[in-house]
């Protein structure tokens, strides 16, 4: 059963680069306000997403796997239509979920900390989108007791003509580790900077009403459960909220 979900999970990562933004592209303008939303959740579903305990790797500790990321958006909303070439009544609809397939390396550090990058290519489209972490102990977690780590990391989109989006995330997490699951909980904030570009902006200019850059604060929350089943093995499962449910599933090997 181990097996066959490692092997689900890298499957869906190499058929599925599409989903997210192989055909992002505005065929009419929006409104200010339909923009800061669609800004809202699309800076929430590229934000790098935790999908690790806050134990610390070690300095000899490194982890390196494949992840997918399950976005439910609001489908139904004019500018997610509008963002994947069509509108609400035509057949360019968005899909139920944005699907963000990635690849990603950690590795630690002395006194506590932890580096790792991120990266997801949109299959056969010039879409890519990267990102970097640091992570601190604040406590290595015992037998008896939990542990506590912060965060900092950043996100790039790039490859997408019409919109210019990049995050920096902080948060905090806490999680225990009993026998070979360990669970964790987490909360922090979520900087989106996002800027209307190419046809997006033509078309708004056009229309006398150009669209303005949105910077915005948004907080998330986040669960999870990582579990190490075999030696080097690690399977962890997470969900975050923040505007809309986001669902993790990765597969790594790592010590």
């Amino acid at each position: 059963m181990l097996r066959a979900l490692i092997v689900a999970v890298c499957l869906a990562v190499l058929c599925a680069g599409q989903a997210f933004a192989g055909s992002i592209g505005f065929t009419t303008s929006i409104t200010q306000s339909a923009f800061r939303s669609l800004s809202k959740e699309a800076g929430i579903a590229i934000a790098y997403k935790n999908d690790a305990p806050p134990h610390p790797l070690g300095i000899t500790g490194f982890d390196a796997g494949v992840e997918m990321e399950f976005v439910d958006i609001k489908k139904e909303s004019d500018y997610w239509n509008n963002a994947f070439g069509g509108s609400a009544t035509s057949l360019g609809k968005a899909p139920s979920y944005i699907i963000l397939p990635k690849v990603r390396v950690r590795k630690g550090l002395p006194f506590g900390i932890d580096v790792g990058a991120m990266y997801s290519n949109g299959g056969n489209t010039p879409v890519q989108l990267y990102g970097v972490e640091v992570a601190k102990s604040i406590l290595a977690g015992t037998v008896a007791t939990p542990a506590l780590g912060v965060r900092a990391t950043y996100t790039r989109l790039a490859g997408v003509n019409d919109i210019d989006l990049q995050t920096v995330g902080i948060d905090a997490s806490i999680g225990k580790g009993i026998l070979f699951l360990t669970p964790y909980v987490g909360a922090g904030m979520v900087w989106i900077d996002s800027k209307a570009t190419g046809n997006l902006q033509s078309f708004a200019t056009a229309l006398g009403a150009p669209i303005g850059e949105e910077k915005i604060w948004q907080p998330r929350f986040f669960g999870g459960v990582e579990v190490k089943p075999l030696p080097f093995i690690r399977v962890l499962g997470e969900v975050e909220y923040s505007l809309r449910p986001i669902y993790s599933l990765k597969a790594a090997v790592g010590f």
